[in-house]
């Protein structure tokens, strides 16, 4: 159970939500103006759709009169209003909480990469922590790989689940398996290397050489520099096979990628991602029975 600090102050919290809510644009977050917005900024309707809650909700906590809103709620609304990881902390403090998580500091996406996904809002993309966390996915990325953001523990990894997982590897074309087992590893490598002992990194790799035989296979080889393929190719349960390139945007402040697939035009496979960019997760989602986190 969550401890909830005495030092929740009601008022500035507030204070701190209007303006940042005044301050955000409907073009910042990529939503159309109109002709009837009379107010700056946004309406609390749209801020608390952002923020997966209700508008009520938040109208609370606007006014003062709110409960004390959990960690995980903290984070979901420093994601909706677009803090930078300054705001973020400082909304954590006035929240009552002294500070952020570990895996909450690292879940927060930028406000400038959160813009950028603003406008992918149609395409085939994710954004990724350092240690292959899926942060944010748009619909189709969700059609084409699942839901990636539901777990929780070592398994919000995708190199954790790669080697304790056999669904993890389903989508992804078996001929690249060992390819990607690794790259993988010798990503991690590199990782433990800059961030030492002790690190997520580290203590991921302590776990995976205690449970994966393959991976303390693998990294005995020290292997390091290798890299993603720009060519991926998939397997999906519905669609057949795709060959994708893979684009790769680095955030290096907070170790962040963008990823974001495409395809060939006039290609098959080009179809495909169209059908399920169009489609999104109505059809091809997650397995219904996932675990769901908490909104980050």
């Amino acid at each position: 159970m969550e401890s909830m600090d005495q030092t929740f102050d009601r008022s500035s919290l507030g204070a701190f939500l209007r303006t940042r809510r005044s301050a955000l644009q409907p073009e910042d977050v990529g939503l159309p103006r109109g002709r009837r917005r009379r107010a700056p900024g946004l309406r609390r309707e749209e801020v608390a759709e952002l923020c997966t809650m209700s508008a009520d909700y938040f109208a609370r906590l606007e006014r003062g009169d709110g409960p004390q809103p959990s960690e995980q709620m903290v984070a979901a609304i420093a994601r909706g209003l677009r803090l930078t990881p300054d705001e973020r902390d400082h909304l954590f403090l006035l929240a009552g909480h002294r500070a952020a998580r570990r895996d909450l500091r690292l879940g927060h996406v930028s406000p400038g990469m959160m813009r950028v996904m603003d406008g992918l809002a149609g395409a085939t993309a994710q954004v990724m922590g350092p240690l292959g966390e899926t942060l944010l996915q748009t619909p189709s990325a969700v059609a084409l790989l699942g839901d990636q953001t539901q777990y929780t523990g070592d398994a919000r990894s995708a190199t954790y689940r790669w080697f304790t997982d056999p669904t993890a590897r389903e989508r992804y074309d078996p001929q690249e398996h060992d390819d990607t087992s690794r790259v993988n590893v010798a990503l991690l490598r590199g990782a433990v290397t800059r961030d030492g002992p002790g690190s997520p990194a580290a203590d991921l790799t302590d776990v995976l050489l205690r449970t994966s035989d393959e991976f303390a296979r693998l990294w005995e080889r020290h292997e390091v520099g290798l890299r993603w393929s720009e060519t991926k190719r998939f397997v999906h349960p519905q669609v057949g096979p795709l060959e994708l390139y893979c684009q790769l945007l680095l955030e290096p402040d907070q170790g962040q990628s963008l990823l974001v697939f495409t395809a060939t035009p006039g290609t098959e496979s080009h179809d495909k991602l169209a059908l399920l960019t169009v489609l999104g997760t109505d059809r091809f989602g997650a397995d219904p029975g996932a675990r769901r986190d908490p909104p980050l």
